[in-house]
Parts: C-alpha cells; structure tokens; sequence
C-alpha cells in the first residue's frame, strides 16, 4: 500500500461537514513512525479540514531510502514530509482533535522533540514488514512520558500475532495494540477513539490514585481535629 491517500478516499464521501467556529478544547495527538508508515495518509484520510501537509519531491538521500528497502509501495513513494502534516478533527461540539504528523525521516527526527510539546498522546504507526523502525519512536515517547497507543498499518504483509509484535517491540500489556487500514476514514477513526478512550482511562486511574495517596492524609486530620 502506498503512503498515498488511495480512491477510498476521492469522490464525494470525502465532503467534511462545516465545522464549529470555535471549540472549548483542543487536544493535540501525534502520529508517528518510520519512513513510509503512512502518517500522511491517516491525517488526510480522517482530517475535516484540507491537512496542511509539507511534503517534498525527495531527494537522493531521501530514495536511497526507498530503494533499500525494496518493498511494494515504498519502490513507488517519491515525496517525503519534512516538516509536519496538520489535520484536524472533531469530538463533539466543543472539543477538537489536532492531528500532528510526524516526518519519519532519520533526517527529521530533531523535529519530534519540538511536535511533542503540548501532546496530550500518540499513535505509533507500524508497517510490520519493518517492526524495527518503530523503535525510535516509542523510545522518544516514552522518554517524555506522552502515552502512546500502537496501530499497525495493513500493506498486505506477513501477519505476525499479537504476541509476536508485542515481544518484538517490548510493549508493556497495556498499552493498545490495534489494526488499521490509514486509507480508510472509518478505520483511522476508530485508531483515533482507541487512543481517547485509553487517555481517560489512564486519567481515570491517576485519579483515583492520587484520591487513594489523599484518603490517609484527610484520616489523619480528622483524628487530631479538637
């Protein structure tokens, strides 16, 4: 599959209701990944508004990268993100989603630190025909605390287990692990609803947690209380 929006999502079922003027809240969510992955292609197949995207005719570092890695689809890609690409979507009346695609790049990795600012969480987008460059971007986020869920992009590759992708990225048993087509609206939504729904309940937990760490404390200035 290439890295491009595919005919699922040309024609009219792509026209995007007219959206609100303002929202109360924004909520800004990195997708992220390896060369090629297809964080592009998400932003612009769940986006409401036309994606600001960066992407550039590659250069011969840039095809290099593709000829090694001699995989359908990647053989065909001729431009690459150099910046970021923008989409957003919305929640609910008051409440947007702003999608943030990361370059995938070795080269523009020194961009991620500064995309991550302000993240509330992230997708790790994998091919796993190329397990291994994801590393990097589950490394970066865990390095700045951003959660992250992980969705894995079908190219029509190998089908590993869901064991077998969690053993060969490390990943801890609650983190999320889905499947996805980024082509396809309907799926890259669902990615999105995934990493929401896992944010409240991390912000669920961490509640109740720290309601727990203060019950003592309140116990404690009732029994001294005159």
């Amino acid at each position: 599959m290439d890295s491009v929006t595919s005919e699922r999502t040309t024609g009219p079922s792509t026209v995007r209701p007219a959206l609100a003027s303002t929202a109360d809240n924004g909520l800004k969510i990195v997708i992220v990944g390896g060369f090629g992955v297809g964080k592009t292609t998400m932003v612009r197949s769940v986006s409401e508004i036309r994606p600001l995207n960066t992407e550039e005719t590659m250069t011969r570092a840039g095809q290099d990268i593709s000829e090694l890695a001699g995989l359908d689809g990647l053989q065909r890609k001729n431009t690459t993100t150099v910046a970021f690409d923008f989409g957003r979507i919305s929640l609910d009346a008051r409440s947007v989603l702003y999608l943030f695609g990361a370059p995938g790049q070795e080269r523009f990795w020194y961009l991620w630190d500064r995309l991550f600012s302000g993240t509330l969480g992230a997708v790790v987008l994998v091919d796993t025909r190329r397990l291994s460059d994801s590393w990097y971007a589950i490394d970066r986020l865990e390095h700045h605390g951003i959660p992250f869920i992980l969705a894995c992009n079908d190219f029509g590759g190998p089908v590993h287990t869901e064991e077998e992708i969690r053993a060969a990225l490390v990943l801890a048993p609650d983190v999320p692990l889905v499947e996805c087509d980024a082509r396809d609206r309907s799926s890259s939504k669902y990615v999105l609803i995934t990493l929401v729904e896992y944010l409240h309940a991390l912000s669920e937990k961490r509640a109740a947690s720290e309601k727990r760490a203060a019950a003592p404390a309140m116990d404690v200035k009732a029994e001294t209380a005159p």
